[in-house]
């Protein structure tokens, strides 16, 4: 399985090293001493150091100084970290919803078929009617080809052998040599997009986010009314890709 790192992984494993410092120093620690640590630039650590307190991973006490936040806290607690990973992900996906106006969804490729594990959509920002099965459509959809493009070749051709690529638009690609042909040749920083593919009347974008060796991504879809905001929003949800990232990875 090939898994090509991308720029919300090494946010992800910055914001991880900082943490690691941080859980060391029950006292506390300064940002100068996490700079000594990590190695970091001041620009680069003052931006974690803020997402990671917008997020909940740390707090800084009166002295200026940074200790472990309560979200840390529980998603490193034996007893309820699964509760606390699907209470924390969707708080984020609520929270990314109504900053980029649109439906937001996690998948994972798992036992070799896509899965989406949550999402967050609501009346101005419709979820995609899931008219066919995403298992089995995801030659056609931004989160089964955000998914393909981090497997391996092998991996890519067992899963088509798997499910025939129905034609379920006039925009779907239905070859397999041309599909192969441009998974293979997708940026891993450069968002996957469905541009009514699956759906018609519907535009989806999809980032990877790739926690070990599990395969991830976030997606977004929008009415095609709005196509117009695609590559905008698009942007928008690969730069909030790592604390999803983090997340998972912690």
């Amino acid at each position: 399985m090939r898994i090509e790192p991308t720029a919300p992984y090494h946010s992800a494993q910055d914001a991880l090293r900082v943490l690691e410092i941080v859980a060391g120093h029950s006292a506390g620690v300064t940002e100068t001493e996490l700079a000594h640590g990590t190695g970091l630039g001041a620009e680069r650590l003052t931006a974690l150091l803020r997402m990671l307190r917008r997020e909940g991973y740390v707090e800084q006490i009166t002295d200026g100084a940074y200790v472990t936040g309560d979200t840390l806290r529980r998603l490193t607690s034996a007893h309820d970290r699964e509760l606390a990973l699907r209470e924390k992900l969707q708080r984020t996906l609520d929270e990314l919803r109504d900053s980029v106006g649109a439906a937001v969804y996690i998948s994972r490729y798992v036992d070799g078929e896509v899965k989406v594990t949550q999402y967050a959509a609501g009346p101005t920002t419709p979820a995609v009617n899931e008219w066919v099965d995403f298992r089995y459509s995801a030659h056609a959809t931004a989160v089964g080809k955000s998914l393909l493009t981090q497997l391996d070749h092998n991996a890519r051709r067992d899963h088509l052998s798997r499910h025939k690529m129905a034609r379920l638009t006039s925009r779907t690609i239905t070859s397999d040599k041309l599909l192969l042909s441009r998974l293979e040749s997708q940026p891993p920083t450069v968002p996957v997009l469905d541009l009514q593919e699956y759906a018609v009347g519907t535009v989806c974008a999809a980032v990877p986010i790739t926690a070990g060796a599990a395969v991830g991504c976030l997606a977004l879809s929008l009415p095609v009314e709005h196509a117009h905001r695609l590559k905008e929003a698009a942007d928008a949800l690969n730069r909030s890709a790592a604390p999803v990232l983090l997340s998972l990875t912690i």
